[in-house]
């Protein structure tokens, strides 16, 4: 099983797919450290990713799950996965792929954007990924949560999600 935490920049899903994977004692994968310089260096000027700059990407992040996979691995990612289209890409890596969505208030995600330091995504570009955000259709494996819930809550709810299914595909 493959679990990836997706949202738009502001929404935890790094910090709770860091705590799950570290107490689930699976591999963990930072979507943006994949990210090519010339994509870190167009979002820390203000510019959106287009599409053709998130393919390349997408695809070696398919291909880490795919790696993973082969070992009979379970992992766990922090991706932004904002669009069917790029999470279809994603489930190409492995059967299995699931997405928990960390989804809530704009103004919330805002105010944590706003406190956050030394990230290269800055607060102006929220607008662009909240207009790209495609929640996770009916038949996409996955579960949405609320990030105005606090990250042991959170994290919690996720370890429930995450647990059941890693032992269910255990047995």
């Amino acid at each position: 099983m493959h679990f990836v935490f997706m949202g738009v920049a502001g929404s935890g899903k790094t910090t709770v797919a860091e705590l799950v994977a570290e107490r689930l004692g699976l591999p963990f994968a930072e979507a943006d450290a994949f990210h090519s310089e010339a994509n870190i260096a167009k979002m820390a000027a203000g510019v959106p990713l287009t599409d053709d700059d998130r393919w390349p990407w997408l695809r070696e992040l398919a291909a880490w799950i795919s790696s993973h996979d082969a070992l009979g691995e379970s992992t766990v990612m922090a991706c932004s996965a904002l669009k069917r289209e790029y999470r279809d890409v994603l489930r190409e890596g492995a059967p299995g792929v699931c997405f928990l969505h960390m989804q809530g208030p704009s103004e919330v995600i805002l105010s944590r954007l706003a406190a956050r330091a030394g990230h290269f995504m800055p607060p102006a570009l929220l607008e662009s990924q909240l207009a790209t955000l495609q929640r996770l259709g009916p038949d996409e494996p996955g579960r949405e949560f609320d990030l105005r819930s606090d990250v042991e809550d959170l994290t919690a709810q996720a370890l429930e999600y995450v647990g059941a299914r890693v032992r269910a595909a255990d047995a």
